[in-house]
């Protein structure tokens, strides 16, 4: 498995124009092969303005390379806002990687991507949130814990249709087919959606090796009950080996600790 910067930091990040704000972030990355893999297919960045998961697939040759692929394309892009179009050309640039790898399998190999980046929205700081594939990315806010990404998976797929539960999905024999991914020589194309950066707010982003070991109830229970990005990650793997692992585990939360307006004037109220 590869990481991508700083495992577990506090950045400041400030942006002038119509809407001037100082935004602080903390945040900490932990990964595990977990209990019944040889290997750990798994690769994060955490840093800004990018924090993501890439899950290698498992069953096909170099899972772990394509994963690292991802991970480290995206972690060349150093500004401290990001856009969608700069995003995916670093997946493209991943792809050519990917595909060099996978022409020397007859299978191929891919992996999933998911996360979120500081962006500009109306002259704004938001988060763009992307994905492709089963990792997903979660908001823990006011107490209430919000998917904000949509698998692509087969199971998700009957989901929409009205053809299974959630509940089924979990031991469906599809559950670990997905439908979309960055490699096999297919332009890689992510979903997004965007959320206004606000004081309070805790992401996680994580391969399915946690979601296949704990519920939402769960992941809600470790991520308010702790009291720093270190300690959640470290009680949300922690938990996931002890409920099976599985699968290779790979958990970044980052916590927006303070949102200032206007960081120039010296009253400005921390939000």
């Amino acid at each position: 498995m590869t990481q991508i910067g700083r495992t577990s930091a506090r950045a400041s990040v400030t942006r002038d124009g119509a809407n001037p704000r100082r935004v602080t972030l903390s945040w900490a990355a932990l990964t595990d092969t977990g209990n019944k893999r040889a290997g750990n297919e798994d690769s994060s960045l955490s840093d800004v303005p990018i924090f993501a998961v890439a899950d290698g697939m498992g069953g096909h040759s170099a899972g772990d390379v394509a994963s690292a692929a991802v991970v480290e394309r995206l972690g060349e892009i150093s500004d401290a806002v990001t856009t969608a179009d700069t995003i995916e050309a670093a997946l493209a640039e991943a792809l050519l990687d990917i595909d060099r790898v996978g022409d020397e399998s007859v299978l191929g190999t891919g992996t999933t991507v998911t996360g979120v980046a500081l962006s500009e929205v109306d002259d704004d700081l938001a988060w763009l949130v992307f994905n492709i594939g089963d990792s997903r990315v979660y908001l823990l806010s006011d107490g209430e814990l919000r998917q904000l990404t949509v698998d692509h998976s087969v199971v998700q797929e009957l989901i929409d249709a009205g053809l299974i539960t959630k509940q089924q999905a979990e031991t469906h024999p599809d559950s670990n087919v997905i439908t979309r991914a960055v490699g096999f020589h297919e332009k890689p194309i992510p979903d997004y959606s965007t959320l206004r950066v606000a004081a309070g707010q805790r992401i996680l982003i994580c391969s399915d090796g946690l979601t296949k070991e704990l519920t939402e109830f769960g992941i809600r229970h470790y991520l308010a009950t702790t009291p720093s990005p270190e300690r959640a990650v470290a009680e949300l793997v922690a938990a996931s080996l002890a409920n099976g692992g599985r699968d290779n585990v790979t958990v970044v939360v980052v916590d927006v600790e303070a949102d200032v307006r206007d960081p120039r004037d010296p009253d400005a109220i921390q939000a």
